[in-house]
């Protein structure tokens, strides 16, 4: 008996430490923050009996000509992911967290080193066809070999799935600590399997996918619009992380004009409108009589999301842009004060980090903890980082730029630029000139001044404003100088910033690292940040990161409101609890039958 159980002793020890102490979790989050418990029964930001049924009517910029949003040919719609589910869906109102949703449970070990998603039986695509291990090994798969090739970077790291039963299925990851794997898998749109296997996925197609999410594709007209119909049915209507969300039908018109869009919205042309531009804001509903009369409501919502970097971005891949104190004098000629002032209504301020709104941001001089992770690199980071704390240049708004004029042509003299034959000229001979390439045609007016302050300091700058298709294709294969881009950031950064920072991802087509930042120390501070332990470390890593990338001068930091300006026809209702990180609209709010009685009333249809 002694022997038997000296046997079973030394069996377990053989085992992974990792897989003795794995656990099951109906959630996961980066680091066990978890709100609602096993048995919760709908978030707190929802309306469980909020009323299903109508349709609204909400605009999209652009154009597209795929209902495949999955690869890089075409330019799909964006509209088409709502038909998806995946294995976890988000929380709105924690940083990081994820509930079960085709995923019933999910186990994983403490070090993160593998995970298992155990679906739910009764998971069904719109056909009737149960989602099982298989289509989530497919669809994984078909992503990373043929998707679009942000899907093999982003997976870079997780090893092909096993598939141990029809509803369980696990992978495993390798490169060391990487919290956040299982939450990335978790977001995985699940595939159908059998669809797929009579159609080519590395085309565009106009033909409607079959999902298993909330919606359908209903009608198309390519180019046009595109109809998202509720699915009354839906396998996970009433599951707790689900239900009360997804109230009405939506229909998705496309417009190509900003000017247009506003009028259209007046004309009640769309219902809802994310207001992204301060002249619109303060004078665009001036004398709007369905305003006055309260059928339109305009809000400006707190926003306690990351505000991420809109920026000024150059193309490191150009030699002119290689010199760090040329990027800066670019950027000492951006007029912030001024244009705030003359331009955007003072609304906005001025973005000093790529985390600002958020703890994540650098402020001051690094603490103990990012000493940590800043030492080791103290001969390849700007000598700054470790003695001044990072601020966009400051003017008193007048539109008198002297002392940054004096700068600019101080820091370019420095880099071997001088005025010859009419032009400034490098070390090279070659004239410096920038073209902003520009899809927003109302950016021209923020633009034009920095232009002229440009060309006073010898940069012959010019504008091209170019359509939707062009600008993505120029901008994917990096043909450009400079573009407005930006990166959106939550509150739990990680492996994301290999795609928007990294080395790997500078020369791939397509990628979101559009500066070409190809830095060895920022690729070490991306890898501590996503390595982090716990939350502090993850707080101290990323502002290390965000203080590296600020001192290179990588961007001209832009501005930014801590608030969703939004305006919409009175026909909606919503719950009485706002989710922290959102608006909530479309996602929780219902259509009123009685709202939408009293617009017929008043002669809107």
């Amino acid at each position: 008996m002694r022997l038997v159980c000296l046997s079973f002793v030394l069996a377990a020890l053989a085992l992974p430490a990792a897989a003795q102490q794995s656990r099951v979790t109906h959630a996961l989050s980066l680091f066990d923050d978890i709100k609602y418990p096993p048995d919760f029964r709908h978030l707190n930001y929802v309306n469980p009996n909020a009323p299903k049924g109508g349709r609204a009517t909400l605009a999209l910029r652009g154009t597209f000509d795929s209902l495949n949003p999955f690869i890089i040919k075409g330019s799909a719609s964006g509209a088409v992911g709502l038909i998806y589910d995946t294995l976890l869906e988000s929380s709105q109102d924690e940083p990081s967290t994820s509930y079960g949703l085709i995923a019933e449970s999910v186990e994983v070990p403490e070090d993160r080193s593998w995970v298992i998603y155990n679906l739910r039986p009764e998971a069904r695509f719109r056909d009737g066809q149960e989602v099982t291990a298989e289509d989530v090994a497919f669809s994984f798969n078909i992503l990373k070999e043929k998707g679009a090739p942000l899907y093999r970077f982003y997976y870079a790291n997780v090893e092909a799935p096993e598939v141990l039963s029809p509803h369980k299925i696990r992978f495993a990851f390798s490169g060391g600590l990487n919290r956040e794997l299982p939450l990335i898998l978790g977001q995985l749109p699940v595939l159908p399997k059998h669809f797929w296997a009579t159609r080519n996925f590395e085309e565009t197609t106009l033909e409607p996918p079959l999902g298993s999410g909330p919606y359908s594709v209903g009608r198309v007209d390519a180019g046009r619009s595109i109809e998202m119909d509720l699915v009354e049915t839906y396998w996970a209507r009433d599951l707790p992380i689900m239900r009360g969300k997804n109230n009405f039908s939506i229909r998705f018109e496309y417009y190509r004009d900003q000017t247009v869009l506003v009028e259209a919205f007046k004309g009640h042309q769309y219902d809802f409108r994310s207001e992204n531009s301060a002249k619109n804001w303060a004078t665009a509903y001036e004398q709007f009589p369905a305003l006055e009369k309260g059928l339109v409501v305009k809000e400006l919502l707190p926003d306690e999301n990351p505000a991420g970097m809109q920026a000024f971005v150059m193309n490191l891949r150009r030699a002119k842009f290689q010199d760090a104190r040329v990027r800066q004098a670019i950027g000492l000629m951006f007029d912030f004060e001024w244009s705030n002032k003359n331009i955007f209504y003072d609304q906005y301020v001025r973005t000093d980090s790529f985390f600002d709104n958020s703890e994540l941001a650098s402020t001051g001089l690094p603490g103990e903890l990012e000493l940590k992770f800043l030492e080791p690199l103290r001969d390849q980071v700007p000598a700054e980082v470790f003695t001044a704390t990072y601020q966009p240049p400051q003017t008193d708004g007048s539109g008198n730029v002297r002392p940054q004029l004096r700068e600019a042509v101080g820091l370019l003299k420095a880099a071997g630029y001088a005025i010859k034959d009419g032009a400034l000229r490098g070390p090279e001979g070659n004239a410096l000139t920038m073209e902003f390439l520009l899809v927003q045609p109302d950016m021209e007016r923020v633009i034009a001044p920095m232009v002229r302050n440009l060309k006073r300091i010898g940069i012959e700058a010019t504008i091209r404003p170019v359509d939707s298709s062009q600008y993505r294709q120029r901008v994917d294969d990096y043909d450009f100088d400079v573009i407005v881009g930006g990166w959106a950031q939550s509150l739990s950064p990680g492996n994301e910033q290999r795609e928007f920072f990294g080395s790997a991802a500078a020369d791939r087509p397509g990628s979101r690292n559009t500066a070409g930042i190809k830095n060895p120390a920022v690729d070490t501070l991306i890898e501590n940040l996503i390595n982090a332990h716990d939350r502090l470390e993850l707080v101290a890593a990323t502002r290390a990161l965000d203080r590296v990338l600020l001192w290179n001068h990588y961007v001209v930091p832009m501005f930014h409101i801590a608030a969703d300006r939004i305006i919409y026809w009175n026909r909606f209702d919503r719950p009485k609890v706002k989710p922290r990180f959102a608006t909530g609209f479309p996602t929780t709010w219902w259509i009123s039958a009685d709202k939408d009685a009293v617009l017929r009333a008043a002669g809107i249809k």
